[in-house]
């Protein structure tokens, strides 16, 4: 019977996703502000989410102002990962996602029309360039959420950083949000072909300030400190949490 649930969410899941993406490759052709592409990938996010007996739990979101846009860093253990933030964090939203996943079809297409961010992990330069359109995308208002691993976690532990977000940050000057998701994979392992339904819990720590020093030691610094707070929320046994 588990199974056949299984199949039955995945088969939701894709057809819902192709529609959603469809209608997100016109919004990208008939908007360019990314407004409309915003809307429909929250509420993509919030239909997956349902269909997945997944449930959210916000911790912390009286620590995003409305009137401020940020440079948010996540830790990445699922696919679900996505979808949760989306649909919780408030505002414009721009995503770096891999190049790879332009591949899939549909899905990757309105990835490649649509505002989001595409990294090539592969190629350093290219990967820099990246980063510096999501620098002029955070100057136009919006904020950039980057996971900060660059790939799932395979035993849903947290890696090691990449130094990519915080270079961001620094060029970037705005302030840095810690998110900490906790539970998306019990839902979903990378590689596991289950979707089991449960509650996410996502930390969302008070923004950290930097002197915006464009240097290595710098960024390090940053760096160690936001995967500190990270691996404290989702290694915490508190009740609380």
């Amino acid at each position: 019977m588990e199974f056949i649930k299984t199949y039955l969410k995945i088969f939701l899941i894709v057809v819902i996703t192709i529609f959603f993406a469809t209608l997100a490759i016109i919004a990208s052709i008939i908007d360019r502000t990314g407004r409309i592409y915003n809307i429909l990938g929250k509420t993509w996010a919030k239909i997956l989410l349902w269909v997945a007996g997944v449930k959210v739990k916000v911790i912390g979101l009286e620590n995003i102002s409305r009137n401020e846009n940020y440079v948010y860093v996540a830790n990445h253990v699922s696919g679900f990962d996505i979808p949760v933030v989306m649909a919780s964090l408030p505002g414009q939203l721009r995503i770096v996602f891999k190049k790879e996943l332009t591949k899939i079809p549909v899905f990757g297409w309105q990835l490649r029309i649509g505002p989001y961010i595409l990294i090539d992990r592969e190629n350093p330069a290219k990967a820099m360039e990246s980063l510096e359109k999501a620098k002029k995308k955070i100057e136009k208002g919006v904020s950039v959420l980057l996971f900060a691993e660059g790939t799932r976690s395979l035993d849903g532990n947290i890696q090691s950083f990449k130094r990519g977000a915080f270079t961001l940050a620094t060029r970037s000057g705005k302030k840095i949000i810690p998110l900490t998701i906790k539970g998306t994979f019990e839902i979903l392992p990378k590689k596991k072909f289950r979707i089991k339904p449960g509650e996410v819990k996502l930390f969302i720590d008070p923004p950290i300030e930097h002197n915006g020093s464009i240097d290595k030691k710098s960024e390090l610094e940053l760096m160690e400190k936001v995967r500190n707070i990270i691996v404290k929320n989702y290694y915490s046994e508190n009740e609380s949490n």
